[in-house]
């Protein structure tokens, strides 16, 4: 989970046979509580269904699906979708990511956490760097 700016608010690796909508229960929890603030929160069709009513009475957050068109055909950048895939291209850059050689969900994480750590300092240090 990302912010606006696509920074890491909270990151969740499960095994492969936990499904997106329960792990996000977990995640949007682990968020919510951290950020308090947080009212508005996008995701792809993937999220739909009972999610959506559980973001909003449990953690009164409003879970906004943004889904692309069924008439659309080849690639679109849907709005505020982008940001998450720019982070997994990010996250993909980082070698280690690439492959699943992790043997534990926790060391994947960290990983992912490393893995933003640097693009978080490189962006700190771009915005100090003079211009011209």
């Amino acid at each position: 989970m990302v912010d606006t700016l696509g920074l890491l608010l909270g990151v969740m690796v499960t095994a492969a046979d936990v499904g997106d909508r329960t792990a996000a229960q977990v995640l949007l929890e682990q968020v919510a509580s951290a950020h308090h603030r947080l009212a508005l929160v996008w995701a792809d069709g993937g999220y739909t269904g009972s999610l959506v009513e559980y973001c909003l009475a449990t953690f009164a957050l409003v879970l906004a699906i943004v889904k692309r068109s069924d008439d659309q055909k080849g690639f679109v950048v849907l709005p505020k979708r982008w940001i998450v895939e720019r982070l997994f291209a990010h996250l993909m850059r980082s070698r280690r990511l690439v492959r699943d050689f992790e043997r534990r969900t926790t060391s994947a994480e960290a990983m992912v956490y490393w893995s933003m750590t640097l693009l978080m300092t490189r962006r700190l240090v771009r915005s100090r760097l003079p211009r011209g």
